[in-house]
């Protein structure tokens, strides 16, 4: 299966990118990495890439476009792959489309911004390991402090309530406009995060038509 997954920040698409991942033997491929790694490996578009990143400039689409082409077309993709974060605008998802790149299903995770808000901003991570944690839903046992290391747990500067909310409106304005360009081609299907991880794996499951 060739899946695009999307969702607004904090909607649990690393977590439910890892589960399928596993379960249908595919990997999953997030922008980030490509650009990394098209970069140290000094590839035509990783270097094309560098010379925009290092003048302080935003990748072009189409730059990025040829840097997850070129990754998709490695042998590890053959089977299958997952894209996370990508595209995240419509002249990307254009410009895959017209790359020749084949998606067979685009999954979108929905969560209401208040519940994102919630959820980020409950957050925390050990400034010394980086432990996850969660002050409503995987509470450290000690109130502060990292259970692995004794470190101490903090609050990423991106998971403050203003900058969630900046964060979505942008993901509103620039990203959720993918979903009608997807849903023209039928290829969009939704599944609603729950509050307990078992439940959002069982309804990605269904809008995938997977065993649940």
């Amino acid at each position: 299966m060739n899946l695009v997954l999307m969702g607004p920040p904090g909607a649990g698409k690393g977590t439910q990118g890892e589960i399928l991942s596993k379960r249908l033997g595919i990997d999953t491929i997030s922008t980030g990495v490509m650009l990394r790694t098209a970069i140290k490996e000094q590839t035509d578009v990783g270097k094309m890439a560098e010379k925009y990143i290092n003048d302080g400039k935003l990748v072009p689409d189409d730059v990025i476009v040829k840097i997850v082409k070129e990754r998709l077309e490695k042998p590890d993709c053959a089977k299958g792959f997952i894209l996370d974060g990508f595209p995240r605008t419509t002249a990307q998802a254009e410009a895959l489309t017209e790359s020749g790149v084949k998606i067979d299903k685009v999954l979108s995770l929905e969560v209401d911004d208040e519940k994102i808000v919630e959820r980020l901003s409950s957050r925390r991570e050990c400034r010394e390991c980086g432990a996850p944690y969660n002050v409503i839903s995987n509470k450290p046992q000690t109130e502060g402090k990292c259970d692995k290391c004794g470190g101490d747990l903090i609050q990423r500067a991106d998971d403050n309530p203003d900058t969630i909310k900046n964060r979505l409106n942008v993901y509103h304005e620039q990203t959720e406009p993918i979903k009608a360009y997807y849903e023209k081609q039928g290829l969009l299907v939704t599944a609603k995060g729950e509050e307990e991880l078992s439940d959002t794996t069982k309804n990605v499951a269904a809008a995938l038509g997977l065993e649940v």
